[in-house]
């Protein structure tokens, strides 16, 4: 009768500590996707600063640095999702690398080189930022929809994150592929 108790005491006090800690890492888990947000957002800033400053350095053409410029604004500008400016961002990115001779054209002026790699720099962070945010999101929807956190409604009041998808293709000299900086090869 006394071991009985003891059992019940003891699997009560067990479910108790996994389902709080069960609760505590899907609290954790979204304070993780928060910082992953930020994170992407500094990113994605970064990029527009320095595709901004690609786009009034002079080293492009006016019609180019427009579009840049325009793309740069868009994002700025939060009168469209941010998803849909950002993946504007990036044709308006491509658009500009892809032009033939583009790095020829530019290889003999002040400082055209820096500013490239840093583009593609920013460009490259993007990517890994994006990713590495959507990959948190996964775990922590995947850690929400588990039964035990339904039922018991561990998530609180907490929102579901939601993925970031945009088009965040790397820039490239050849059609089809790119290359980060550390030579990360995207398709």
């Amino acid at each position: 009768m006394i071991a009985d108790i003891i059992l019940i005491i003891a699997g009560a006090l067990f479910v108790g500590v996994y389902v709080s800690w069960r609760a505590g890492r899907i609290d954790r888990l979204h304070a993780r996707v928060d910082m992953a947000r930020v994170a992407l957002d500094v990113t994605l800033l970064r990029r527009s600063s320095v595709a901004q400053e690609l786009a009034s350095s002079g080293l492009l053409d006016p019609a180019t640095s427009l579009l840049l410029a325009g793309a740069v604004y868009g994002t700025r500008a939060g009168d469209r999702p941010r998803d849909l400016a950002e993946s504007d961002l990036t044709r308006a990115l491509q658009a500009a690398f892809s032009q033939p001779d583009f790095r020829a054209s530019l290889s003999g002026k002040d400082g055209a080189d820096e500013l490239l790699a840093e583009v593609e720099e920013a460009a490259y962070q993007v990517f890994v930022a994006r990713k590495f945010y959507n990959d948190l999101v996964a775990v922590t929807r995947d850690a929400r929809h588990r039964p035990l956190a339904r039922v018991l409604h561990l998530s609180g009041h907490a929102t579901v994150p939601v993925f970031f998808e945009m088009d965040d293709s790397l820039i490239a000299d050849k059609p089809g592929a790119s290359t980060g900086p550390a030579g990360h090869t995207m398709v």
